[in-house]
């Protein structure tokens, strides 16, 4: 099956479980708006009995809705009206930590989705400086290192893991106190018309795609202190394949769009259409496979890069040159700009 036939499949896949969607108001559920209230289990309530009587949409009306910790079940979509904000919770202790730590979860499960124009605020700088303080304390134990929280302990907005259909569209997600948004592990993800805000604190890539099997990330605005779209490979077993990133802005403080840097597996078959990126002192785009995978089969076209370290930078590391890099004993890496294979020393 070509890449577009796929992406069409997967388009289709994700908006005809939606057309026979059930709307529920928030307010059936005695979920309160006022930005004070902790609605976290009565959240969790309304997608579980959604889920379970046959999906729909959970509706958030006009309000500030404070939360930690939800759960996404299957065939639930959360919707986020115009004026609607979820609100992360600044207590560490209202969230779960399932490999990440999250305002959003959803494990194992098909037809999901984040709609609406509405807003998902994680308020980042201040999540992050409660969960410092936790460790100072002895409560929360960290490795903590260069002063920050590893990047597992920090909320995300949402962490999707081995998830089949997923529709992510017109929201914004903003002021994460970690990467912004992960899909790990999944099938047919359509990302489109989001803007992600994202320079509250540490290690806030845009979106990070890891793993995944059909992925479109289409007419999006990304501003992050990070990486703003990151393609990553965790899984020596799996392949981050059949993405396709089309009619994009990136503004982002390390890389405009990154392969990598973990590259266990391989990247395979990813096409960047007509993407614009400014303003990242590092490059528009860059493939490091420097884990001991692959990349093949890229396509980059209509690419529009201003004020940025390097238009395309490509690194590819052997398998374990990466290991000795961290360990001091790595001599050289390579790199390919323009079809020609370049020896550099590492910077260590």
């Amino acid at each position: 099956m070509s890449l577009k036939n796929y992406l069409t499949f997967a388009l289709l896949a994700i908006a005809c479980p939606q057309l026979q969607a059930k709307d529920y108001r928030t307010s059936l559920f005695g979920i309160h708006s006022d930005g004070v209230t902790l609605n976290t289990r009565s959240i969790q309530y309304a997608i579980d009995f959604i889920s379970q009587n046959g999906g729909g949409r959970l509706v958030f009306n006009v309000g500030r809705y404070l939360t930690g910790s939800i759960h996404l079940k299957s065939n639930v979509t959360l919707h986020l009206e115009e004026g609607a904000v979820l609100l992360g919770s600044l207590n560490p202790w209202d969230y779960d930590k399932k490999v990440w730590t999250a305002i959003v979860f959803a494990h194992d499960q098909q037809n999901i989705g984040i709609t609406g124009q509405g807003i998902i605020d994680g308020r980042g700088r201040y999540i992050a400086r409660n969960i410092v303080d936790m460790i100072h304390k002895g409560l929360i134990k960290d490795l903590f290192r260069q002063d920050r929280p590893e990047a597992e302990t920090r909320p995300v907005l949402a962490y999707i893991r081995n998830c089949e259909n997923v529709n992510i569209r017109g929201v914004t997600m903003q002021n994460s106190s970690s990467w912004v948004q992960i899909y790990d592990q999944c099938k047919n993800v359509a990302i489109d018309s989001i803007t992600v805000d994202s320079k509250a604190y540490w290690n806030n890539d845009g979106i990070d795609i890891v793993d995944c099997d059909g992925v479109t990330v289409t007419n999006s605005y990304i501003d992050s202190d990070d990486d703003g779209i990151c393609l990553k490979s965790h899984d020596a077993s799996k392949v981050c394949r059949n993405v396709l990133v089309r009619n994009c802005t990136i503004r982002s403080s390390a890389n405009g769009i990154k392969f990598g840097t973990a590259s266990y597996g391989g990247f395979s078959n990813i096409k960047i259409y007509n993407v614009k990126i400014f303003d990242t002192y590092r490059s528009a785009v860059t493939l490091a496979a420097v884990d001991g995978g692959f990349v093949e089969n890229v396509i980059v076209d209509s690419l529009k890069a201003y004020n940025t370290g390097n238009a395309i930078f490509f690194a590819h590391w052997g398998k374990g040159k990466r290991e000795e890099r961290e360990n001091g004993k790595c001599e050289h890496f390579q790199y390919v700009c323009g079809g020609t294979c370049y020896q550099a020393r590492c910077r260590l």
